[in-house]
């Protein structure tokens, strides 16, 4: 199976990034994401100076304002000359407190240097140098907005996460990779009649996927280091593969090998699978808690689809859906506090709920949407739906706002799954 080497290269070296100067400041958080009274912070990105420059600057800004903790104040406004240094007076009387300035220069690599000030006080915060090859000018552009938003938050950002995804073609269906705004969508050239959503692995180097091939069902694993692809599990009937655990060698998945879709876990090292459920009902859509400890998963038991939680080896088996009489692809947050999942209200929508019940949240209301996962700070869900036409990729702020499209409409795609790194 061809397997597209550059983007996979580029996963995991697209830039150094060197530290000049980190001013010695006492640690200030600008922005306390935690509590739910935040207040934005107005900030001021500056046109970097070269070529790319304003690519460059305009990438940050699309990034920081997607988040929603960041009021941008228009360049039209700015009473300071890029080329300037800075000088907090020229801040103040537009209401600035942040500002972001930047150089760009070009030769056969892109050298980077950005600057963050504090008005308020009126120095330098942080200070750093970025090297990349041109053509990864989005992911340095990225790179620079997580530093940003780490210095100004203390949080990591999601900038330069990746989101994979199930796509169509006139070969059929293939895996897809993309920046998590949608940019840099590259077909990782893995086909194949019918192939299922895949996973990613903790560390971001794996991906583990279902996909049926010459009539038979099995689960693959995509490995970026070795950049190969083999089988890691074949049986009679249909194999789905749900979520890796932690550690990374074991992985959770559905199968109707024995009758009924029953749970399994298999062990990548010694290849040895156990079961863990077995009821009249059909479980499927095993997806593993952040810590490992627990499992949510759609059993028909009841009566009709619903989610439930389980312990890892089967046991403490709760039901914690009950409004709607289909619901199914559950997925957990980064911190286990919340499950995001499909529930069907005439139409398939988005819903959040506590694993202990309670909270229960409708995000969408336009079209079928399905195919929920966080973002790995837990601010964000990616999401299918077709409410535009065809089938294409969302993501949404975790609460629900600026749902956006990022794939475009010639692409019929579903089953986005955003990176854990």
């Amino acid at each position: 199976m061809k397997i597209k080497a550059k983007i996979i290269i580029s996963t995991f070296l697209l830039l150094t990034a060197y530290c000049l100067l980190l001013t010695a400041v006492e640690a200030k958080v600008y922005i306390d994401i935690s509590s739910p009274a935040f207040k934005t912070l107005p900030i001021a990105i500056q046109a970097f100076s070269g070529p790319s420059g304003k690519e460059i600057s305009d990438i940050i800004r699309d990034d920081l304002q997607f988040t929603g903790l960041f009021e941008y104040i228009d360049r039209d406004a700015y009473l300071e000359d890029p080329s300037k240094p800075f000088n907090p007076k020229n801040w103040t009387p537009i209401g600035v407190e942040a500002v972001v300035k930047g150089s760009v220069q070009e030769g056969k690599d892109l050298t980077v240097t950005m600057s963050l000030y504090d008005v308020f006080e009126g120095k330098e915060i942080l200070k750093k140098e970025y090297k990349a090859e041109k053509e990864f000018i989005r992911p340095l552009s990225h790179a620079v907005a997580n530093d940003i938003y780490f210095k100004l938050t203390g949080e990591t950002g999601i900038f330069r996460s990746r989101i994979s995804f199930v796509a169509e073609d006139k070969k059929g269906m293939g895996i897809y990779i993309m920046d998590w705004d949608g940019n840099r969508i590259t077909s990782m050239g893995l086909k194949g009649n019918i192939i299922l959503p895949p996973r990613w692995s903790k560390d971001g180097k794996k991906l583990i996927y279902s996909a049926e091939r010459n009539r038979q069902w099995g689960i693959y694993l995509l490995d970026f280091i070795s950049m190969s692809e083999r089988k890691v599990f074949f049986s009679k009937g249909t194999n789905m593969v749900g979520d890796f655990f932690p550690e990374g060698n074991v992985f959770i998945f559905s199968s109707t090998k024995e009758g009924p879709s029953d749970i399994y876990k298999s062990d990548l090292k010694n290849n040895q699978t156990t079961k863990i459920t077995s009821s009249y009902g059909i479980d499927v859509s095993p997806a593993v808690s952040p810590d490992g400890n627990y499992i949510a998963f759609v059993s028909d038991r009841g009566g009709s689809p619903q989610i439930y939680i389980m312990r890892a080896d089967g046991s403490d088996v709760r039901r914690i859906t009950f409004e709607g009489s289909y619901n199914t692809s559950p997925s957990w947050s980064p911190t286990g506090d919340r499950i995001v999942f499909t529930g069907r209200r005439g139409k398939n929508q988005i819903f959040t709920v506590r694993p202990d019940r309670t909270g229960l949240t409708q995000l969408t209301t336009l079209g079928n949407n399905e195919d929920p996962s966080f973002s790995p700070d837990g601010r964000y869900i990616t999401f299918s739906s077709d409410r535009n036409g065809g089938k294409g990729i969302y993501i949404m702020r975790a609460n629900g706002e600026s749902q956006k499209r990022i794939t475009p409409k010639n692409l019929r795609a579903s089953g986005p799954r955003w990176s854990l790194d």
